[in-house]
């Protein structure tokens, strides 16, 4: 065996402690986070100096943090209920004490910002209209509420200004167009004014305020391919150019005075963190630290330090603080499991292909360090949820795994991924499951072109989205590949764009999901034709299909129903169910068990 070389058991590649979370407390001295280190995500306080964290949540459910609250250490954060993503936001007082801010069965809630005085929060809460989120101020010591805006227009609630005044909403008017609006809290009607006007299509929607609330930036695509920020006046509504780059912008925000912006930019899949210092107009950035993708970042408050997770492919998400005055920067995790090495796990590489009609699709490439001419390996193309979704580079435990045992990892982005300008994102409007579907078999033909694959033996999975692509792959092109793992993937796309079937706060991006993929009112016979439901008569490889019991988004009977068309064709087909997930799995066990179980599959039908 190789020096560099160890192969690792799932348990290994999940033995990695998960993080999230970047807030800072009022005094900068803690980091408010979750991890998945006892196997479910739970809230901790994470102390900066001495780098230990204390735990403050037992939960059945995954913790997401949320942040402190600007005076003291209370906390906010949020949860759902077996992965039926109704979240509601909680408060956690210093003493434990845990109080449910939107309460209700069926509430959907999403905390969205502090005033800048720090005198109340705002939080997002559809318990009026299952289809619409209102937005409530909470004051900060009594938690008593008021409805500030009732969103009585199917309006995407977005940001609101640091001084409460104003809220910033976005209406999806088709899938390549849409408006920001902005609503003064303090107007006796609070009529949505619209501050987005072009004279074409144009998607457009808030990105941040500036910290005196006179500026809201807004992100278009109506200058070019890919998204840049604009500025509104908030006085004049005028909006001008502010700032370009030469891939999507999909972040920008500030610290609390406005002394350091922070952006980021979706650069080939990978993202790029930049951050300007306002006075000089100098980017900045902190030294020493590896190359690789900075995800989710916080300022403290006030402004000398800068907290962001990074990772690498080969190795996972793990949080820094940056001290902007001293140019100091503490590595505070080590997620990487200590039984692992990271020499032992593989980069991955940007390649692009020719599809069918001469387009050209990009993907992410690892090639297995068995992989040679002489020992060619069976590969699996990764397809990503969505539809409009896109595959990235970094640390992926399932990809490494997969790729650790043997088997090539080819995660295609498809016609109709974002991250590759507008027009790539649109070429597959309405030609769901056909055209998508032919680059992942030309994604196929090229890895049958490496000589240290073999093309005989080339495997499609994927999630939601991916997921129905994966079955749609067998069901419509069933001599293309040697096996498919569907996980949560729509099967039946006439039930599942039911208005029915659609989750009622996906109400304002309805319609923009039907000009993606179709009316049903009018579509009815395209949908069943691309659904590989009622065709599954043609499926003829090995079939794996994983579901969440608790999914709103692909219900279980999808699932249910394939497997029993499927088996009926008497080919090997498996069904895994987690009684306790949702779309997606959160809890490292059932991450183990779903790894084993892709692995097991593999190795049974398409040995490495």
């Amino acid at each position: 065996m190789m020096n560099d070389f160890k192969t690792y058991s799932a348990e290994a590649f999940f033995d990695n402690t998960s993080y999230r979370g970047t807030e800072f407390s009022k005094d900068g001295s803690k980091i408010l986070l979750s991890c998945d280190e006892t196997g479910v995500y739970q809230l901790y306080r994470l102390d900066i100096a001495s780098g230990t964290k204390v735990k403050l949540t037992d939960s059945k459910d995954t913790v997401h943090p949320v942040r402190y609250f600007p005076e003291d250490d209370r906390c906010l954060y949020m949860s759902d209920s077996g992965g039926d993503e109704r979240f509601h936001v909680y408060v956690l007082s210093a003493d434990g004490a845990v109080t449910d801010l939107t309460p209700g069965e069926k509430v959907r809630a999403i905390f969205s910002r502090f005033s800048a005085d720090g005198r109340s929060f705002y939080v997002q809460s559809n318990e009026r209209d299952e289809r619409a989120m209102d937005l409530y101020r909470y004051d900060v010591e009594s938690y008593e509420r008021e409805l500030v805006f009732q969103n009585d227009t199917g309006f995407s609630t977005g940001n609101v200004s640091p001084d409460g005044r104003y809220v910033a909403l976005t209406q999806n008017n088709s899938n390549t167009d849409s408006d920001v609006y902005l609503v003064d809290l303090e107007s006796t009607d609070k009529v949505p004014a619209k501050v987005t006007s072009f004279d074409f299509a144009a998607q457009n929607h808030p990105l941040s305020f500036s910290t005196d609330s006179k500026t809201l930036y807004v992100g278009t695509n109506a200058t070019g391919e890919f998204t840049s920020a604009l500025a509104i006046d908030l006085e004049t509504l005028e909006a001008t150019p502010y700032l370009e780059e030469k891939w999507d912008i999909v972040f920008l925000n500030f610290s609390s005075s406005g002394k350091y912006r922070a952006h980021c930019i979706n650069e080939d899949a990978s993202m790029r963190l930049v951050v300007t210092d306002m006075e000089s107009g100098e980017s900045i950035s902190p030294p020493s630290i590896p190359e690789g993708q900075i995800w989710s970042y916080s300022f403290s408050a006030d402004e000398t330090k800068l907290s962001f997770y990074l990772d690498t492919d080969t190795s996972p998400t793990d949080l820094y603080v940056w001290d902007i005055v001293s140019g100091d920067v503490k590595r505070l995790t080590h997620s990487l499991s200590s039984q692992m090495t990271q020499e032992h796990l593989v980069g991955a590489t940007v390649e692009r292909f020719e599809s069918f009609d001469g387009l050209t699709v990009p993907g992410i490439l690892y090639k297995p360090k068995q992989a040679s001419a002489d020992k060619p390996v069976p590969a699996v193309i990764e397809i990503h949820g969505g539809p409009g979704g896109q595959s990235v580079t970094g640390y992926n435990p399932v990809r490494q795994f997969l790729v650790n045992n043997g088997y090539a990892v080819f995660a295609v982005n498809n016609r109709g991924s974002s991250g590759y300008g507008k027009t790539f994102f649109h070429l597959s409007d309405r030609k769901h499951g056909e055209v998508d579907l032919d680059d992942i078999v030309w994604g196929k033909k090229y890895l049958q072109s490496l000589d240290w694959v073999q093309s005989e033996n080339v495997a499609v999975m994927g999630g939601s989205y991916g997921g129905y692509l994966t079955a749609a792959a067998l069901t419509f092109r069933p001599e293309e590949f040697k096996l498919g793992i569907n996980i949560f993937g729509v099967t039946n796309w006439v039930r599942t764009l039911d208005p029915a079937s659609i989750p009622p706060w996906w109400e304002s991006f309805k319609k923009a999901l039907y000009d993606m993929m179709g009316d049903p009112a009018t579509d009815t016979e395209r949908h069943r034709r691309i659904s590989p439901l009622f065709h599954a008569h043609n499926i003829t490889k090995p079939l794996m299909v994983v579901q969440g019991v608790n999914d709103p988004r692909v219900l279980k009977i999808e699932s249910d129903e394939l497997v029993e068309a499927a088996r009926k064709n008497n080919i090997p087909v498996e069904y895994v169910v987690f009684d306790d997930e949702g779309h997606g799995f959160t809890k490292k066990a059932n991450r183990i068990t779903a790894a084993n179980a892709f692995l097991s599959f593999l190795q049974e039908h398409m040995p490495a």
